[in-house]
């Protein structure tokens, strides 16, 4: 595992596409953004599944367009890559209702949750510590897990399937989801802390 670990350093140092600074300086901006939307709080992921907050669908709908964009073009550049994983069905069916069964329980995504730890949030450090006991019973399991992820149906992307056009289709793509951001109600759930700190303001 540390292995595994040190080489994922090496593959940022090596590549030239940044450094490790450059890394946990996105992190860092990653982390404050997020900390602005407060899309860390359990209710703002309880309020979205309840439809009564739509800060979450809205700032994912707008960073995944944005970033569709900037990256694919950055990579067209030459000053990124990234590595396309192969579509295995049963990987992605099994591990989407785990994820779902989790995140509904940890009122956290694997983004946020290292966040709310970084506030204190004792809670969120116990799930913390489930969610890595889980990855490395994962990988300690994964020669019997693999033979559930199949069939194994490639490396497909959204360009790929538009040859010759697919600088107008990431365009398209990104661009309509951004649109659907700010077209999406803007319904804010506020608990009584909330209203303590905009009072405040």
């Amino acid at each position: 595992m540390i292995d595994r670990i040190m080489h994922m350093f090496e593959i940022v140092n090596t590549e030239g596409h940044g450094s490790v600074w450059l890394v946990l300086f996105i992190g860092f901006v990653f982390g404050a953004i997020i900390q602005w939307a407060r899309v860390d709080k359990f209710e703002k992921i309880a309020g979205f599944a309840m439809l009564e907050d739509m800060t979450v669908p809205k700032m994912l709908f707008f960073s995944i367009g944005l970033a569709s964009i900037g990256l694919y073009f950055m990579i067209e550049a030459g000053w990124a890559h990234y590595h396309v994983k192969p579509i295995m069905l049963g990987g992605i069916v099994i591990g989407g209702i785990l994820f779902g069964i989790a995140m509904a329980i940890f009122g956290k995504c694997p983004g946020t949750g290292p966040i709310s730890v970084a506030e204190g949030r004792i809670d969120v450090l116990v799930g913390a510590i489930g969610g890595i006991f889980g990855g490395l019973f994962f990988t300690w399991a994964y020669p019997w897990f693999k033979q559930i992820m199949g069939p194994n149906l490639g490396k497909l992307t959204l360009p790929g399937l538009f040859e010759g056009h697919a600088h107008l289709v990431v365009l398209i793509y990104g661009i309509a989801l951004v649109v659907v951001a700010f077209a999406i109600p803007n319904l804010e759930y506020l608990d009584p802390e909330d209203h303590e700190d905009k009072a405040e303001l």
